[in-house]
């Protein structure tokens, strides 16, 4: 065992037990994430959302509370060899037994002008549920964070004229019996830059064609200004009301139809107040 995964397994049980461990049990246990019998495509971009994702994934399955299987999926999408060498070593560094797999998703969207950040992730999704369901998985699991939540809410409600967020898990509408999970729904960003920085990790930050040199990247591949601007507009707030984060993200639990103008149900059926006015 790397002496690096030694500190960093400690350091998950000890030191950032309580901001990177407990959120992330807690997730999984309030939106029923895991399940006795799973197998789960833990996701891993090379990021450092998604590495993390992939230790506290196995520090839960050293607690054996009921049987659950792993596989830890690594989709190349066109990779530098710099930077797919960078993944694997961190994976070894770590020890996380990753299993990668090729695609050319950049060179087909080299040539799109239009959202090819939008293009490329809905690409990638497609592969690695694929992928998952070929190695006998049920699930896949991305590691979007609270802070990515956040984010979308209020980008929805600024840019997108719409209230909505990224859920805790979804069932896959072209996958059929395959979900997609999100267990770091609870995990605060600065948690997991703190623990990044404590240990000295360097992990892949953006390398798609397209963001080469950007600094804010999202675990899905996508760099977005306007997630940029959100963030920032986010940083602003708090420094007003320090709970502002926590209400953007509670807000979406505690919505009254009885005070909504319209809005679509499960069928994606319009309805109005006035109906009931």
């Amino acid at each position: 065992m790397h002496e690096k995964q030694k500190e960093v397994e400690l350091s998950i049980r000890k030191k950032f037990h309580r901001q990177l461990f407990t959120p992330f049990a807690k997730g999984i246990n309030r939106y029923k994430l895991v399940e006795e019998g799973d197998k789960i495509a833990v996701c891993i971009s090379g990021g450092k959302d998604s590495m993390l994702m992939a230790k506290l994934f196995q520090e839960l399955k050293r607690h054996d509370k009921f049987p659950f299987e792993l596989e830890f999926l690594v989709m190349d999408p066109g990779y530098r060899d710099v930077n797919r060498a960078l993944i694997e070593e961190n994976a070894r560094i770590l020890g996380v037994p990753i299993t990668i797999f090729d695609t050319r998703i950049f060179d087909a969207v080299d040539e799109i002008e239009k959202s090819p950040c939008y293009l490329c992730a809905r690409m990638r999704r497609g592969y690695l549920y694929s992928k998952a369901k070929e190695l006998g998985c049920n699930k896949i699991a991305l590691g979007h964070h609270f802070d990515d939540v956040i984010e979308t809410i209020l980008m929805g409600m600024l840019y997108g004229a719409q209230i909505q967020t990224m859920m805790p898990k979804l069932h896959s509408t072209n996958f059929e019996g395959m979900e997609l999970i999100r267990p770091m729904y609870l995990i605060r960003e600065e948690d997991i830059i703190r623990w990044k920085d404590y240990h000295e990790l360097r992990f892949l930050q953006c390398a798609c064609h397209f963001t080469e040199h950007c600094d804010v990247v999202r675990e899905d591949g996508t760099s977005d200004s306007k997630r940029m601007e959100t963030k920032q507009l986010i940083a602003r707030m708090k420094q007003f009301n320090p709970h502002v984060e926590t209400n953007i993200f509670n807000s979406v639990s505690n919505v009254n139809l009885s005070t909504v103008i319209t809005y679509k149900d499960k069928q994606g059926i319009r309805h109005n107040f006035l109906e009931d006015y």
